[in-house]
């Protein structure tokens, strides 16, 4: 699915595109989503070099991330992408020349979707392609910050249950959902900061001064919140030790009421081995009150040890 952006007057027309028609005039955004085969040879057209294939969204080096071509600007950028309970990261291309931004994703992004609304709505500001990029990054960055702010609720709750034994499984679970979605969050952060730095890096000349703002603010925003991604880590971590911690005392106080057992036992059973010698010269051997006897010996030795221990303060 192709959708086109133009702008004309100050205003915003979105206008979905088939292989059979041609790019409108005054387009500064056409977005690809999940293109076919046609439509990729639709969009070859618009391309000197070769269309970004869907393999190619899931590069990692920045030189395949960040870079300039006779095509114009490329940056592929990782946005952040939650299905229930798990986030993962999802990469969008772009490509940015002479006013007109062309951007691939196989997957549809909440943020896009955001966008979308919000210029619908005239609640962003858009005069050129550059614009939609830079709203595009700054509500990502502001979406990574909500996603911070649910960490730290989450960690709050699973604090109350880390001394919990019948919600242990579900506190460890929700524990590393949590360290993979603050991974998730914290790549994102380092991602659009590169991107944004690239931007600036290559593209000055031709920014307006708004747009220099923007980006030194989005940076701004992403610097700040990179610390609190280190400390997210660095409470998961707290609480996963003290959940095996107080896990592993657990499995001690088991492990001590089986020894204590075995060591209470260890003299009635020391007793009923030498009466259950079977030699012939035993003096208790035809004793009328020897059984009575044995078993009162068992039984003194046994609350004779229980109690010791009890005196010593190790039950």
């Amino acid at each position: 699915m192709i959708t086109a952006y133009m702008l004309r007057n100050k205003v915003l027309d979105v206008v979905q595109l088939t292989t059979q028609d041609v790019l409108p005039p005054d387009t500064i955004w056409l977005d690809a989503y999940k293109p076919d085969d046609e439509e990729r040879e639709w969009l070859s057209s618009l391309f000197l070099e070769e269309v970004p294939e869907e393999e190619e969204l899931d590069e990692i080096e920045a030189s395949a991330r960040f870079y300039w071509d006779t095509d114009g600007l490329h940056i592929l950028s990782l946005f952040p992408q939650r299905i229930g309970g798990e986030t993962r990261g999802v990469n969008m291309s772009f490509t940015l020349r002479n006013n007109l931004l062309i951007s691939f994703r196989e997957e549809d992004i909440g943020i896009v979707r955001l966008l979308r609304h919000y210029m619908r709505h005239d609640r962003v500001e858009i005069e050129d392609a550059m614009d939609i990029l830079l709203e595009l990054m700054d509500l990502k960055v502001e979406y990574l910050s909500d996603l911070i702010e649910d960490g730290y609720t989450t960690l709050e709750e699973t604090s109350e249950l880390v001394l919990s034994d019948e919600q242990i499984h579900e506190m460890l679970q929700e524990l590393m959902e949590q360290e993979e979605t603050n991974s998730q969050i914290r790549l994102a952060l380092h991602d659009t900061r590169r991107a944004l730095r690239f931007l600036r890096r290559t593209v000055r000349q031709q920014l307006l001064s708004e747009q220099k703002k923007t980006i030194d603010e989005v940076l701004h925003d992403i610097e700040s919140l990179l610390p609190h991604t280190q400390f997210l880590f660095d409470k998961i971590n707290f609480q996963l030790e003290v959940a095996m911690g107080f896990t592993n005392l657990q499995q001690n106080k088991v492990i001590k009421i089986f020894s204590v057992a075995a060591v209470v036992f260890l003299p009635p059973t020391l007793i009923a081995s030498v009466y259950g010698m079977n030699f012939d010269i035993m003096p208790e051997l035809h004793w009328q009150f020897g059984y009575l006897v044995s078993i009162g010996m068992m039984l003194a030795s046994a609350f004779g040890t229980y109690f010791f221990f009890r005196k010593k303060g190790w039950l």
